[in-house]
């Protein structure tokens, strides 16, 4: 604080100025003088601030991955099935279901699976009949690979020559399940002994292909009387053509009920969840913001003991020419600092606590820079309202009140 220069008879008194270093180790002064306090004080405004780090964080970097594996999956995936008609009975797609699809214009591929009725997978012939462990058998498309976008984890898809033979593709789930790791092992499926050609990565779009066992539709005529009729189709088509695309396929597979064909398209399940858990992360933001305001309430309640408890230090400030603004400006300063100091340290721990938590599940960080400046001016704004009273009572402080007390 500068002090007032001396003024010639008759001239107006200068006016004392706090300089802007000198008011700021004002405010650093203050927090050194009771450090306990200040941590403390600062550690509800930390809890606060890294909680709501934390949640943002996670949340946006799951949200990446959903928009990561959507774009590479892609939305243009529609899944058909049969419904149901004004009677209540299920109404089958017809055996040229998929070909018909094919023939639409922007179809880019069709494939489908149709389950086999009392047909099931074991390891071998010795399990007991009721112990299916939840997987299922269905015949299987030649184009299923290229309409869902599944990859082969490892082996080979069925094609002409072994879709005529005893050979099944393994879900992932399956092959667990049955304990199978590679190709060329043998399973009981149906009463008769298959070999296992690969096993299917699983799929976000399509997670029901990781449970089944899937044979090709010649074999499946042969030894299980399957009618060629499917029960789910996957059709993938121009990204621009995806509307009208399922606007067509229920009066191109029933032109008589068009009602009783179901249309879905897997990526707005996806989209769906996504909407959930971010109204589930503003649920979890709203929580942080109460503990943030917990933070900034300590952080009033301790302005106001310290203001208080230097009422002394007030009033020696005062005398020596300091003016109520100056005194107005160290406690408000002193405030900020300390819910500033509060948010750096929620900030980086938010920070932390998201790096784990995106290493542990395999995600990218993904947190917005803007997030982070914005947790840390959040806190100087709650630290400066906190401050704002005590500050005021502090400043209202006369300099014979506070040497008398």
């Amino acid at each position: 604080m500068s002090r007032p220069r001396a003024s010639r008879p008759g001239a107006a008194p200068a006016r004392s100025r706090l300089r802007p270093g000198d008011l700021l180790a004002l405010g650093f002064h203050g927090l050194r003088a009771r450090p306990l306090r200040a941590v403390l004080s600062s550690l509800g405004i930390a809890i606060g601030i890294a909680a709501m780090i934390a949640v943002i964080g996670i949340s946006t970097s799951s949200q990446a991955l959903v928009k990561e594996r959507l774009s590479e999956l892609g939305t243009n995936l529609l899944t058909v099935t049969g419904g149901s008609d004004l009677l209540g009975q299920e109404v089958p797609l017809a055996e040229g279901a998929v070909a018909a699809i094919r023939r639409i214009p922007g179809v880019q591929h069709a494939g489908s699976t149709a389950a086999l009725a009392d047909v099931n997978v074991y390891r071998n012939s010795e399990i007991a009949p009721s112990r299916t462990g939840g997987l299922s058998v269905a015949a299987a498309d030649l184009e299923l690979l290229d309409a869902t976008g599944t990859q082969m984890l490892t082996g080979a898809w069925l094609n002409e020559a072994t879709a005529q033979y005893p050979t099944v593709v393994l879900g992932r789930a399956a092959a667990e399940r049955l304990g199978i790791q590679s190709p060329g092992s043998l399973v009981w499926l149906g009463g008769a002994h298959f070999s296992v050609l690969g096993i299917l990565d699983s799929s976000v779009l399509v997670p029901e292909l990781d449970s089944m066992a899937l044979i090709g539709e010649p074999v499946a005529r042969q030894l299980f009387g399957h009618t060629g009729n499917p029960t789910t189709i996957y059709e993938r088509s121009d990204d621009a053509r995806v509307g009208a695309v399922r606007t067509l396929l229920p009066p191109t597979l029933s032109p008589e009920k068009p009602s009783a064909v179901k249309v879905s398209r897997p990526s707005d399940a996806l989209a769906a969840k996504n909407t959930v858990d971010q109204a589930f992360t503003g649920l979890l933001v709203g929580v942080g913001s109460i503990a943030l305001l917990v933070g900034g309430i300590g952080v009033a309640n301790t302005m106001v003991i310290s203001v208080l408890e230097r009422r002394r230090e007030i009033g020696l400030r005062r005398s020596l020419g300091a003016t109520r603004r100056h005194i107005r400006q160290q406690f408000l300063l002193e405030a900020v600092l300390l819910a500033a100091a509060g948010g750096l340290a929620g900030t980086a721990l938010g920070w932390l606590i998201t790096a784990i938590a995106a290493r542990a599940n395999g995600w990218a960080l993904a947190i917005p820079p803007e997030v982070l400046v914005a947790g840390v001016a959040v806190t100087a704004v709650v630290g400066a309202i906190a401050g704002l009273l005590p500050a005021v009572r502090a400043a209202r402080t006369s300099p014979t009140a506070a040497l008398s007390s």
